[in-house]
């Protein structure tokens, strides 16, 4: 368990300039990588679509050893529902504060030095108004669950997350993998969870060797697996195998084989030129306009 490593959440994104610059200019995370794909991902990484899509990494260093996102476009999607599954990412960085403020975005201060602000689309993030960590600023991301002991059973008794807090008070709970990195917090909302049609999901990195038997445990505990052992390509670049689980809340967890993802996940230099150049040869907005139509809700 000690070799396993958070990731990324996934995110879909329905205005992708207004998303890249709440990473960027307010955030101050760097694009790592971006990949354009004419059809849908086998893993249903864009969610259950299946045409033209992109990828893009953002985070404040590289995915070896740091918890990044990856934002998911869908060309003709505008915007998505929200449900009460995503409760937020937190992570500290007092510029971040500081640069919210002088771009005029929406803050709210939630408790002393933590503040509440939304990327486009509504995803919660709060912000600790302190200076940057040197190791990964980004401390945890909070999912809401039913059940919190039955969600505790399954993070931790079967996926072998480290238990780090548990208040029955709160009805809350935080695992993780290792002391440094990114923090799983699960917080009950008080009934069932909804995930609407923005639903996310979380990553996990392994030994390639350890996939088969995750698939193999939950089989045997008759817990959901929403696709098989898969191998994934992207064009010009390491193919990773994938599985892709459900906790008992429907929430959508991914485990990808170590070694190749480590290779696919290098840092490309040329990540905000390929993001942007996207967004200029994106004429989808001009497209519905010109024929007085909107974008998909989906």
């Amino acid at each position: 368990m000690a070799a396993r490593r958070a990731l990324h959440f996934v995110f879909k994104v329905g205005d992708r300039a207004r998303t890249a610059r709440f990473y960027r200019e307010l955030l101050g995370m760097s694009v790592l990588r971006h990949e354009e794909f004419e059809e849908g991902c086998k893993a249903s990484c864009n969610g259950p679509y299946d045409g033209k899509w992109s990828k893009t990494m953002v985070g404040y260093g590289p995915e070896d050893n740091h918890f990044v996102a990856e934002l998911t476009y869908n060309y003709g999607i505008g915007e998505y529902r929200l449900g009460n599954d995503f409760l937020g990412i937190t992570l500290v960085s007092s510029q971040a504060v500081s640069n919210a403020k002088k771009m005029g975005w929406p803050l709210k201060e939630v408790t002393t030095g933590v503040f509440e602000t939304e990327a486009p689309g509504g995803y919660k993030f709060y912000l600790e108004d302190k200076e940057k960590l040197k190791q990964d600023p980004v401390l945890k991301v909070t999912l809401g669950v039913s059940n919190l002991q039955k969600s505790i059973n399954y993070w931790s008794g079967l996926l072998g997350m480290k238990i780090y807090e548990k208040d029955e008070e709160k009805q809350r709970a935080l695992l993780g993998y290792a002391d440094d990195q990114c923090k799983l917090e699960l917080k009950a909302v008080g009934g069932a969870v909804d995930h609407g049609t923005a639903f996310g999901r979380i990553a996990f990195s392994c030994a390639k060797e350890e996939l088969p038997s995750i698939e193999a445990l939950m089989k045997k505990e008759n817990q959901k697996i929403l696709t098989p052992l898969v191998s994934l390509d992207t064009p010009g670049k390491a193919t990773v195998q994938v599985i892709i689980l459900a906790d008992p809340d429907g929430h959508e967890i991914c485990f990808v084989g170590d070694e190749a993802f480590r290779d696919l996940s290098k840092v490309d230099p040329n990540g905000d030129k390929l993001l942007d150049d996207a967004m200029a040869a994106d004429n989808s907005d001009k497209w519905f306009a010109a024929h007085k139509m909107k974008k998909v809700s989906a």
